[in-house]
């Protein structure tokens, strides 16, 4: 498909790392930016159109399955699909179990049902889900299989998602994004008939607002002690981030659907060597 102004690229989320992929993917093409919050929405649409994009803003709350379909419908109305582009989350600091699991592990399935609805024949798709999804995986295999094939409307029922059964904020964002990753290979099938595709990226530690109340959160010696062990030495950027996702969003991955890219600066292969202990 030729790109055009008329081509959309949908981003849920206008924080650091969704602006840093709109401002990759979106020039020449209708920026579809959706927030929960109407003011971060609208501010973001100020200084991405101050440099030249053509953006408008949808407030969505991607746990609401309505939202995120009428998003969805929303932007087919606008022009051809051809990228989307999931960032929005809370993580363990800033959130209870249930409103982890709603978020980071529902909304990201609704997301994904929904674009595989609209998505362009020749589009991408791409969800930001976590490091922390590889990091007590793979789980039971029934675990894993729940995880990735359970119908989106009977997830959170499933026993083991139970809050009580979590326990912890922590678990339960791991869980969540280990989900994402199985969710996005199983939606390579539906995207795929489409002729789409769907991948995802787990980024270590981003420097994000986000990532700063985790460091400076219970957690933050662990943190810096990640920081010390990892192979790159330091934390990441939200530039990083978009990087990977313009080249998976791109003609170049063309062969590349289901896919999980781990970019995390060598903290998974710290924890694999034994020189790196989950707290």
């Amino acid at each position: 498909m030729s790109r055009n102004t008329q081509e959309v690229v949908v981003v849920i989320g206008s924080g650091s790392i969704g602006l840093a992929i709109a401002r990759r993917v979106g020039a020449g093409r209708t920026v579809l930016l959706a927030d929960h919050s109407e003011q971060a929405a609208t501010a973001a649409a100020e200084r991405l159109s101050g440099e030249g994009y053509n953006v408008t803003t949808r407030v969505t709350d991607v746990f609401e399955q309505g939202a995120v379909e009428a998003l969805a419908d929303a932007a087919a109305a606008l022009g051809p699909v051809t990228q989307v582009v999931h960032t929005a989350g809370v993580s363990p600091t800033q959130a209870t179990i249930e409103r982890i699991l709603h978020v980071d592990l529902l909304g990201t399935a609704f997301v994904l049902d929904a674009f595989a609805r609209v998505i362009a024949p020749g589009g991408a798709g791409l969800m930001i889900a976590s490091m922390a999804g590889h990091r007590e995986s793979p789980y039971a295999p029934e675990i894993e299989h729940a995880l990735a094939t359970t119908e989106t409307s009977q997830l959170l029922a499933l026993p083991f998602l139970q809050p009580d059964q979590v326990g912890t904020t922590v678990h339960a964002y791991a869980l969540s994004k280990r989900a994402n990753s199985l969710r996005v290979q199983t939606a390579a099938v539906a995207w795929g008939k489409r002729g789409a595709r769907v991948n995802a990226v787990s980024p270590g530690v981003i420097i994000t607002p986000l990532a700063l109340d985790e460091l400076s959160g219970p957690r933050g010696e662990w943190f810096e002690q990640v920081r010390k062990v990892s192979a790159a030495g330091r934390f990441g950027t939200p530039d990083e981030v978009a990087d990977a996702a313009a080249f998976l969003l791109g003609r170049q991955a063309g062969f590349i659907t289901g896919a999980d890219l781990l970019m995390d600066g060598g903290v998974t292969a710290a924890l694999r060597a034994g020189e790196l202990t989950i707290p």
